[in-house]
């Protein structure tokens, strides 16, 4: 299992990973058990341009369908092409095999504006 005290989190439940000033990006372990069975995964385009907040692609379930929200502002340099094929690795590997995208970051200090795990949680735990 991924070590998540490294992340980043949103209080929409999208985990952050920097590796320079490229963000990996993925729905925590926390949101795939709310979501339920992942069936379709709409990932975003490679070369958009997205702000932080921005819808930046959907996730269907058996469920219903839900936005997921750009972390931070930047341009999508590359998608889990594994998840066309494969969606329900969002559910078995959230933190792994599930990611959804990377962004590169037009400014790195908006990750400063995310949550730590410990804040992520206090969050998750108000939000039911």
């Amino acid at each position: 299992m991924a070590d998540t005290s490294k992340l980043k989190y949103t209080q929409t439940h999208e985990w952050v990973s920097l590796n320079g000033k490229v963000a990996r990006v993925g729905v925590t372990d926390h949101a795939q058990h709310e979501i339920s069975d992942v069936v379709f995964v709409e990932l975003p385009k490679l070369d958009k341009t997205l702000k932080a907040k921005d819808s930046a692609m959907i996730i269907e379930s058996v469920k219903a369908a839900f936005d997921i929200y750009a972390p931070v502002s930047g341009k999508v340099v590359k998608v889990n092409d594994k998840l066309k094929d494969h969606p329900e690795l969002v559910n078995k590997s959230p933190h792994e095999e599930g990611w959804l995208f990377e962004i590169e970051c037009s400014d790195v200090k908006e990750l400063d504006s995310l949550l730590s795990l410990n804040d992520y949680n206090s969050v998750k735990e108000t939000s039911h």
